[in-house]
């Protein structure tokens, strides 16, 4: 019935815990998951978990936050993009959050790292005709003209994707759309303060629209500072339903119906 179109199995709090997450997904009916790489030296591990279990699929692709780890070529991309259950590029974007605190007070100028390992994602992303996972935070209009300066929008091929866990504006929602991205949203959406975002995802058109958890992090409510699982994206369908006037049945079959034709590889 629901499907997560975003989590990292691999992280503490859920990798020591697979028996216990995958009964969890079953009794709250979610069928399927995407487990998310993060780096080159976890691929291995994300790929075994989604060629051991049939309700779980892998993506290949560096954070734009992680530093000292290995740093893909296009080439390295497109070969694991190749095996099975392989479906998306990704995590891949621009973070510049918390630039003074995080990164030591480097200026986004001295993140030119970012925006390259970001550009190689996109050819990969082409070469493959596999969707790339957008992590996107206080970089929206860089993200944005990096799109479009690779070409997108602008006939041809175009990398194609999703905005995961979004919590950015209406206006960023509109150009991702415009972009031909679809837009996740996360237990984000259901927390009090999210007043902005909750209109966005009252904005979001049927066919554009994805849930996801971002497990281990973003608990929805009333789960808000435990640990995340992919059980929990119900509540995100939940909290939808509710901005939307629909039933969580009709989220939750709108939501799987995307995933099949966003991360098509996965029903092939």
């Amino acid at each position: 019935m629901f499907t997560d179109s975003h989590c990292h199995l691999t992280y503490p709090g859920l990798v020591e815990n697979h028996a216990a997450v995958f009964a969890a997904m079953q009794a709250a009916q979610v069928d399927r998951a995407l487990c998310i790489c993060t780096t080159m030296e976890e691929f291995e591990q994300v790929h075994a978990l989604a060629l051991a279990q049939d309700f779980i699929w892998a993506s290949v692709g560096v954070h734009p936050d992680t530093e000292d780890m290995a740093e893909p070529s296009v080439a390295d991309l497109v070969a694991r993009a190749a095996l099975p259950r392989v479906v998306a590029i990704g995590e891949t974007g621009l973070d510049y959050y918390q630039m003074e605190t995080r990164k030591g007070g480097r200026s986004i100028a001295d993140l030119g790292w970012q925006r390259e390992r970001f550009s190689v994602h996109i050819e990969a992303a082409r070469r493959t005709d596999l969707p790339l996972v957008i992590h996107e935070r206080d970089a929206s209009a860089d993200t944005l003209a990096m799109l479009r300066s690779e070409g997108q929008g602008g006939g041809g091929t175009e990398a194609r994707g999703v905005f995961h866990c979004f919590a950015d504006t209406r206006e960023v929602a509109r150009a991702a759309l415009d972009l031909g991205f679809y837009v996740s949203f996360s237990g984000i959406v259901t927390f009090k303060s999210a007043k902005e975002l909750q209109e966005v995802a009252q904005f979001v058109p049927d066919d554009r629209l994805l849930i996801e958890t971002d497990s281990p992090y973003l608990a929805p409510v009333p789960f808000r500072g435990k640990t995340n699982t992919p059980a929990l994206v119900p509540h995100v369908a939940a909290k939808l339903a509710e901005l939307r006037g629909a039933s969580v049945e009709a989220i939750a079959a709108t939501t799987a119906q995307n995933f099949n034709h966003l991360f098509s590889k996965a029903c092939a």
